[in-house]
């Protein structure tokens, strides 16, 4: 169903659910998203964040549910839609026996980019990799590698970005040249799962809290300093805001 483009919430899910035999791992998710928005998924392991980062990038199927991407649902097999979402995850899509520039190059046409050098040569300029670009990514560290996925899905220009977990194994030098490049993604809607609550607050002006795959709390984050937005977290979700902060 066709929605007006310009109106539309970027994201939005219809009850959502994601079960495997008799757990339910995401349940009766509603949510819009507008353009621009950046929102971080918040909540303990096995709270669903991932399975729903994933069902958004259409790469686990809904048990039920839909999402809409600009007001059109989407389906896997939707091209022109898949063509507006990039996405980061565990698994960095690169190939090492390929130079990070020719790992940009080869997904740049998978994706029907134009102009594919000037545009590898210019994601490679904004995640601060071209000097490093003629390495391959196996000699890449962890923070490298995951600025160059991050490469990768701003390739053919999203509007949509999924990142999962984008600060997991990265040092402190590592997770700072990482926030560097999100900070200039500033015309994408942008969703990202994170345990990190001080960088997700950072990142996002909203966060979504969830717990046991059920959407538990949806409240704006920009008035709020670290301490205030950590304790309203862990009222959230059960645990006492004068206990030890979670572990990553």
């Amino acid at each position: 169903m066709e929605g007006d483009d310009t109106a539309a919430p970027a994201i939005r899910t219809a009850n959502l659910t994601k079960e495997y035999g008799q757990f339910v791992s995401v349940a009766d998710l509603s949510v819009e998203i507008d353009p621009g928005e950046t929102v971080g998924l918040f909540g303990p392991n096995g709270a669903g964040k991932t399975t729903i980062l994933r069902m958004l990038a259409g790469l686990t199927r809904p048990s039920d549910g839909s999402v809409f991407v600009h007001g059109t649902e989407f389906e896997p097999h939707d091209q022109h839609l898949r063509s507006r979402i990039g996405v980061v995850t565990h698994d960095s899509m690169l190939y090492d026996g390929l130079t990070a520039r020719e790992n940009l190059r080869f997904h740049a046409r998978l994706h029907g980019v134009d102009d594919i050098e000037d545009r590898t040569e210019e994601v490679l300029d904004t995640v601060g990799l071209t000097r490093r670009a003629s390495r391959r990514p196996g000699a890449f560290s962890h923070g490298l590698r995951k600025r160059l996925s991050l490469a990768r899905a701003l390739l053919h220009d999203p509007d949509v970005l999924l990142l999962d977990e984008p600060y997991t194994g990265l040092d402190q030098r590592a997770g700072a040249d990482l926030a560097a490049a999100l900070d200039d993604l500033e015309d994408k809607t942008v969703v990202l799962t994170t345990h990190g609550l001080e960088q997700g607050l950072y990142h996002c002006s909203r966060a979504l809290v969830l717990d046991a795959g059920r959407l538990e709390a949806d409240f704006a984050t920009r008035s709020l300093s670290s301490d205030e937005f950590e304790a309203r977290y862990r009222r959230t979700i059960g645990l006492d805001p004068e206990e030890v902060a979670i572990s990553e």
